[in-house]
């Protein structure tokens, strides 16, 4: 088997977070600050997603795997480790691949597996966006900003 030396022409990196600075340093220490890019926290991020290949999502813990499902009903599969609520989204084979918490070699390898084969990562995308529509995600995510409104306004 050969292997494929794969550099993506940009890694975008969704979101903002505590690690994010520890992120961004760990990119300028790998001097490969030009080909990330940090957009932090977007309204619409379905825009964005659009555009992907994969979404990479190397939680510790995740409560139900919202954000894979976004990604999923924009057509990425995703790259995501099995922790909480992430096995009930993302379905290993299917609609992506998912490591152990913390195993990021296997998530490379995952990655890899999927953008080295076009035909295989076009069957995972539209697999992908078929397990989203299982959740309906027009009725879900109404429900998920209501909640959070109502917690950010009792806080």
């Amino acid at each position: 088997a050969r292997m494929h030396h794969i550099v993506p022409s940009k890694l975008i990196l969704l979101g903002d977070g505590p690690e994010r600075t520890r992120a961004e340093q760990k990119c300028r220490e790998l001097n490969i600050t030009e080909h990330v890019t940090f957009v932090g926290n977007l309204k619409r991020p379905q825009e964005l997603l659009s555009i992907g290949d994969l979404f990479i999502l190397p939680s510790e813990s995740e409560s139900f795997g919202l954000a894979a499902l976004e990604a999923m009903a924009s057509g990425l599969p995703v790259i995501s480790t099995n922790t909480g609520g992430l096995p009930e989204v993302n379905r290993h084979g299917v609609t992506g691949m998912m490591s152990d918490v913390g195993d990021i070699e296997d998530m490379v390898k995952n990655c890899i597996y999927l953008l080295e084969d076009g035909n295989r990562l076009s069957k995972f995308k539209a697999q992908a966006i078929r397990r989203a529509e299982d959740f309906s995600i027009d009725k879900i995510l109404p429900l998920y900003e209501k909640l959070y409104q109502s917690v950010l306004v009792k806080s």
